[in-house]
């Protein structure tokens, strides 16, 4: 019996929109399982992370799992943490960073791998692409109001700020993320992880 995970991504690495990458040998790039508990939604694959082939292992990640309070073995090889950006391709370079993610690329490819995840218990939005496209808001709505108000997404969305060291200034002007936000996110996540209801 042919592995349903293993059809989607071949589908997408011969979708003809994806032909420039695959013709370059540069394949898909997400996580995606059975068993996954935590999904993480975030901006697209950096250049780094697609010639690696492996998300977030730089200071970002760092930070990010520490944010999750999940170690290097947890993180990637416990089953349980999904990861499905905006778009699983490396966009390229605009004047002021990576472009944006291709923007249908996840509404047809995301629900295919979300109906092969039905225990997922906690979706994790990391800036301003995932929060704006699952939780259907504006362009013009701030992140920061987003991610202050993150109860009223709960149980099934968590939006944070993306963990780049460039965010530090964002930090320490707004410290309420801190000593609010992250000790609920590290909470939910080790339940999650453990297994154990909140």
């Amino acid at each position: 019996m042919t592995d349903p995970f293993k059809q989607i991504f071949q589908a997408i690495a011969s979708d003809p929109e994806n032909r420039a990458f695959t013709q370059k040998g540069i394949k898909p790039l997400y996580y995606a399982g059975p068993n996954a508990r935590i999904l993480l939604i975030a901006q697209a694959p950096g250049q780094k992370a697609q010639e690696q082939g492996m998300f977030w292992n730089d200071r970002s990640g760092v930070r990010l799992r520490d944010w999750l309070g999940l170690s290097w073995d947890q993180f990637y090889h416990s089953s349980k943490v999904a990861i499905m950006p905006m778009d699983f391709y490396f966009p390229g370079n605009g004047p002021h960073g990576d472009l944006p993610p291709r923007p249908d690329f996840a509404a047809k490819w995301h629900p295919q791998l979300l109906k092969l995840m039905p225990d997922i218990q906690l979706t994790i939005l990391i800036g301003a692409y995932a929060c704006r496209s699952y939780l259907h808001l504006a362009k013009s709505t701030p992140i920061t109001q987003v991610v202050k108000n993150y109860q009223q997404y709960l149980p099934q969305f968590f939006p944070i700020i993306h963990p780049s060291p460039r965010n530090r200034v964002w930090m320490s002007r707004n410290p309420w993320f801190s000593a609010t936000v992250l000790p609920d996110l590290k909470s939910q996540v080790q339940a999650i992880m453990q297994d154990r209801p909140e």
